[in-house]
């Protein structure tokens, strides 16, 4: 027998002992999808506790167009896997009215990916939100203004979310989606403090479950259809990097009556945190 091994499948051929074909045998195809987790199985990742291992794209510096690309597919995979539909989910708990003007603060924004999921809801139900996205990094947010130039109601702060306050900063809403699991859990305390008092009627948190399915499901597809190191890197890593329900007791008051915490499709956290 045989094993021959494609892109998209893997095939097991009978072959004589000249090499040749055995007459009658037949040709068995298994997709590698079940080839990739017979092997991972063989070899399981560690999710049992939070990794700490830096990302790659946590480095200081990225060449402009390999963050670009990651960008671009970040936004494809939370379009595709439902992560902006959790991000909305969040903001829909805040029954928000037409008459009311409210101002949304997007934390860690990266490419913006968000809020233009958030801005296109809010025209097509006649709410008047505004929106502000801040980040680090000032390629971040090169890329994320050229993507919202069609959206004024957008803005963009250049800086570390920690120096809002001191600006005298204020909004309705704050949130972070797929930024927690980046953190240490003490920064994880400060990030929360943060929220609580930039945030008029609360805040909501969008990020990774960590678990097994969730880790070779996002290694495989990383591995099949991205063109990015970054991503096939990350990927992965931030699946071990985030968070079992367990996990969220250690820099939130999961006691508190105004916390929920829910579990969304596909392997993502929704924290919402209303202010009482």
């Amino acid at each position: 027998m045989e094993k021959v091994e494609t892109p998209l499948r893997t095939s097991f051929v009978n072959r004589s002992v000249g090499g040749s074909m055995a007459a009658g045998t037949k040709h068995f195809e298994v997709p590698a999808v079940f080839c990739y987790i017979n092997r991972v199985s063989q070899n399981p990742p560690h999710v049992k506790n939070r990794s700490y291992t830096p990302e790659l794209l946590d480095a200081d510096s990225i060449p402009s167009n390999d963050l670009f690309q990651n960008l671009k597919e970040l936004n494809t995979i939370n379009t595709l896997l439902g992560g902006h539909a959790v991000s909305l989910r969040g903001l829909k708990q805040f029954n928000l009215k037409k008459d009311t003007t409210y101002h949304i603060l997007d934390i860690g924004c990266g490419g913006g990916d968000n809020l233009i999921y958030l801005a296109k809801w809010a025209r097509k139900e006649g709410l008047n939100l505004q929106f502000t996205g801040v980040d680090l990094k000032a390629d971040c947010l090169a890329y994320a203004k050229d993507q919202c130039k069609e959206f004024p109601e957008i803005t963009f702060i250049h800086g570390d979310y920690r120096d809002l306050e001191n600006m005298g900063k204020k909004y309705d809403i704050c949130f972070s989606a797929l930024f927690c699991h980046h953190f240490t859990e003490v920064d994880l305390r400060t990030l929360i403090r943060t929220q609580e008092k930039l945030s008029a009627l609360g805040y909501f948190i969008n990020d990774l479950h960590r678990h097994y399915l969730a880790y070779i499901s996002i290694k495989f597809l990383s591995k099949m259809f991205s063109k990015s190191y970054l991503v096939k890197n990350d990927a992965p890593l931030s699946v071990q990097r985030a968070f079992k329900k367990i996990d969220f007791s250690a820099f939130l008051p999961v006691n508190n009556q105004n916390l929920s915490i829910q579990w969304a499709w596909a392997f993502r956290w929704l924290v919402v945190y209303k202010h009482g």
